[in-house]
């Protein structure tokens, strides 16, 4: 890949590759703590299988959170302690909309960190990115189905 058809967007340095991992792991532990917690509040015969889904994706979240601490190390940082605001809803449906606009945005910003490592010649990042993009992505479609709508088209 030539580094003249990059635009200056996507090439960072080292320092803000590290800042934006911090965030989506800040992102990560939301969703740890979103899915943990509606997992066990959330009510309704409709809701029985979401919730022993969104325990599912729990763990998984936690298994990212793991992962990107091992990128952000690998390039010289600390890896972020503070999740993003989590918010709670006595209404299941709520819930289950939040996790969703959440998991389409964390999809956005994993779709521009994969250029932005490409971009620097981190593959082996792209590649830990684009395994967390496919849960991810199995995520929002769970949550779709479950909200009974379409999956939202990731920008």
């Amino acid at each position: 890949m030539s580094t003249e058809f990059l635009t200056e967007h996507e090439k960072i340095t080292r320092e803000e590759m590290i800042q934006f991992l911090n965030e989506d792991l800040a992102r990560e532990y939301q969703a740890i703590i979103a899915y943990t917690v509606y997992s066990q509040v959330i009510k309704g015969a409709p809701y029985t299988d979401i919730a022993e889904e969104l325990e599912k994706h729990a763990r998984e979240e936690l298994e990212h959170a793991l992962k990107l601490s091992r990128q952000i190390n690998y390039f010289g940082g600390m890896p972020a302690v503070c999740p993003k605001k989590v918010k709670t809803y006595e209404d299941a449906k709520q819930m289950l909309q939040f996790d969703l606009e959440n998991e389409r945005e964390t999809l956005v910003n994993y779709r521009q960190r994969i250029q932005q490592a490409e971009a620097m010649g981190e593959f082996a990042l792209s590649e830990v990115l684009r395994e967390i993009v496919v849960q991810e992505q199995e995520h929002l479609i769970d949550l779709a189905d479950a909200l009974g709508i379409d999956p939202p088209e990731i920008a």
